[in-house]
């Protein structure tokens, strides 16, 4: 178990620089173009994608064993991502929390929601896809 959680901080490392390379990115690229809601927008379905994606290449060395081990991994990167992301924007960018919530808030159309639900499933989809549960 012990050796689970050091992999999936090791997962959750790969990811997490991933995305804020990413949220450089496209602060840099798209926000002159479509404005920083849209980007933020934009960036939940391509961070979406990253996550997939570092998760795809990286489950055969996780070495799940079932679908609730990787629902398990899933909600700890998701708890880890969220920590993260409430510390950078709080701390680091000195964000209000009106500003961090409303990235939350789809009534506003904050889509970040939808891309913590991508990282909670992404271990099960991708071991689904993988064929190993």
């Amino acid at each position: 178990m012990l050796l689970l959680l050091q992999k999936s901080l090791v997962v959750w490392l790969c990811i997490a620089a991933a995305e804020t390379l990413h949220g450089i990115l496209r602060i840099r690229l798209l926000n002159r173009r479509l404005g920083d809601h849209r980007a933020r927008q934009v960036g939940v379905f391509t961070g979406s994608f990253l996550i997939l994606l570092i998760t795809w290449l990286l489950m055969p060395w996780l070495e799940l064993r079932s679908a609730s081990q990787a629902l398990a991994v899933g909600g700890f990167l998701t708890l880890l991502m969220l920590l993260f992301d409430v510390a950078l924007g709080r701390f680091y960018l000195r964000l209000r929390w009106t500003r961090i919530l409303a990235d939350f808030d789809v009534r506003k159309g904050g889509l970040l929601g939808l891309g913590m639900l991508v990282l909670f499933a992404a271990p099960w989809l991708t071991g689904w896809w993988r064929g190993l549960f």
